[in-house]
């Protein structure tokens, strides 16, 4: 093993000899014996090793190995000056090894040789992205579980970071193979990482771009498949995939597939969903997704057999008036509990299918039904008209901080539902039903709030998803108002749109969304 002072002595012969450099194998070698050592002799060799690299491409396997052999040193310090010098090895076909190499060093806990790290492979990123995107999905596609999961969240962190002249489109185009291939065997969290990873391509940002990513979240969804709402896990991943989806389509990306799904698959079984996750009102959170979408459905095959559908499980949440004895007084022991956030839902993506064909209410419909509806609605208008004005009161003349308050703040929500409520019910009592009116759902953010007009805007609160479950685009935390207790109670418990699934199993065949398969190294 050779001492300080002949690693000196041969880094001088190697220094002084300029172009002939490549003649001294031999003082190289001894550089390389470096590694052998003791800690000043390792510390000298981690900075002398990469200098020369380039000169001996015969020994460059043993240079990269002994350099390795550093990076894996107990001495942090030396562990820390090899990381550093990495990227002087990256040179030609060597370059998708030390990616490789690099990749998996992100297992490590030290903060500092995290951060090295990281600085590499961004380093190595500019002079060669194709290559190192190779040694990464490398690990990814076969690496351990600690070097995958801070690999994807590197892509996902520091894709963005990098100027045009580097994210080329071929090399999106390269990100977008592989990436496909990792989504045939991902994990919920890896899901919601790619298509962060991927909606942030130049390349994606198009129509036909954003109409690939809906068909790789709808190919997730698995939405060829027959919906089983007893598995929580599959609910999970319906749901999971769906909010994906939603901020990817647009007037030119239809959201008809999965709009379809939800009528003919999901409504019908609203009322056995189960989910893993405590405390969520899942038959909400599957109503609010689909009025979402229904804004941006296309043409739809069977509309007529879809919206009718959509419109027996309206009538549910939309009860009759309570019979009258014979005194005038209600025969039942109260009233029906009208639940508005429900009703919110079904009614606007009611409204917004029933554009497509206008005359269902009228030509569609039998006499009898249509009669039927039009008590539904006037009952419901009628409480709604009494909520409403409760909400209005209550709310009078509070601005500023005074609206801040959580009461407040969950009174103004339950009057932007209520009004939206208000404004469809009175389309639909046209002669014939009109749907005109436009209105924005009552979870979607609103910057001002204006209690003095007739409708009143909601402060939001947008909730921070914890570090390991980034669920992608954030949704406003919100809670719904329940009323006191009397004719025109609601029974809606309270939501965060802001919650994250759990990451489950759900069994399918050759898939492992929830659940990765065993690695085979």
């Amino acid at each position: 093993m050779p001492t300080v002072e002949e690693l000196y002595r041969n880094y001088g012969i190697l220094a002084d000899a300029t172009e002939q450099v490549g003649q001294h194998k031999d003082a190289y070698q001894v550089i390389l014996d470096g590694v052998k050592g003791g800690t000043k002799e390792k510390r000298l060799a981690a900075q002398f090793i990469p200098k020369f690299f380039k000169h001996f491409p015969e020994l460059a396997d043993s240079a990269i190995n002994a350099q390795l052999d550093l990076c894996e040193d107990e001495d942090v310090s030396i562990r820390r000056q090899a990381i550093k010098e990495l990227p002087q090895f990256a040179t030609g076909e060597n370059l998708p090894r030390v990616a490789d190499i690099l990749t998996q060093l992100l297992q490590t806990d030290d903060s500092a040789e995290f951060n090295l790290v990281n600085n590499a492979l961004l380093s190595i990123f500019k002079m060669d992205a194709k290559g190192t995107l190779g040694g990464l999905f490398s690990q990814i596609l076969q690496g351990e579980d600690i070097v995958r999961e801070r690999a994807i969240k590197f892509l996902s962190t520091k894709l963005k970071t990098l100027p045009d002249e580097v994210l080329t489109k071929e090399v999106e185009e390269l990100i977008l193979t592989e990436s496909k291939k990792v989504l045939e065997d991902v994990t919920g969290e890896e899901f919601v990482l790619f298509m962060k990873i991927l909606s942030g391509l130049k390349s994606l940002q198009t129509v036909s771009g954003r109409q690939q990513l809906v068909e790789l979240v709808a190919e997730q969804a698995d939405l060829e498949q027959t919906f089983n709402p007893s598995d929580p896990d599959c609910v999970d991943r319906l749901l999971q995939c769906t909010r994906q989806a939603v901020p990817l389509f647009s007037k030119n990306v239809h959201s008809t597939r999965f709009v379809t799904y939800f009528c003919e698959q999901v409504l019908p079984n609203l009322g056995t969903l189960t989910t893993p996750v405590e405390g969520l009102d899942i038959q909400l959170e599957v109503l609010k997704l689909l009025a979402e979408m229904s804004s941006f459905c296309g043409d739809m095959e069977k509309l007529e057999t879809n919206l009718r559908k959509l419109f027996d499980k309206l009538l549910e949440y939309m009860p009759l008036p309570p019979e009258e004895a014979e005194n005038g007084e209600n025969a039942g022991n109260e009233e029906p509990k009208l639940q508005f956030s429900y009703v919110e839902c079904l009614l606007y993506s009611f409204h917004q299918l029933g554009r497509k064909l206008p005359d269902f209410l009228t030509a569609k419909l039998n006499a009898e039904k249509l009669k039927d509806f039009k008590i539904r609605l006037q009952y419901f208008a009628r409480g709604l008209q009494v909520y409403i004005r409760q909400l209005r009161l209550a709310l009078q003349g509070k601005t500023g901080e005074a609206l801040k308050t959580e009461e407040n703040k969950i009174k103004v929500v339950a009057l932007k539902i209520t009004n939206n409520i208000n404004v469809l019910i009175k389309d639909l009592f046209h002669i014939p039903p009109s749907y005109k009116s436009t209105v924005t759902l009552s979870w979607k953010p609103v910057q001002k709030v204006e209690i003095g007009q007739k409708r009143a805007s909601e402060d939001t609160t947008s909730g921070s998803p914890p570090k390991k479950s980034s669920a992608g685009p954030k949704r406003d935390a919100r809670q719904i108002y329940n009323p006191p207790s009397g004719k025109y109670s609601s029974n809606l418990g309270n939501f965060n749109y802001g919650e994250r699934f759990r990451v489950s199993h759900c069994a399918r065949p050759g898939r492992g969304f929830y659940t990765r398969k065993t690695i085979k190294h």
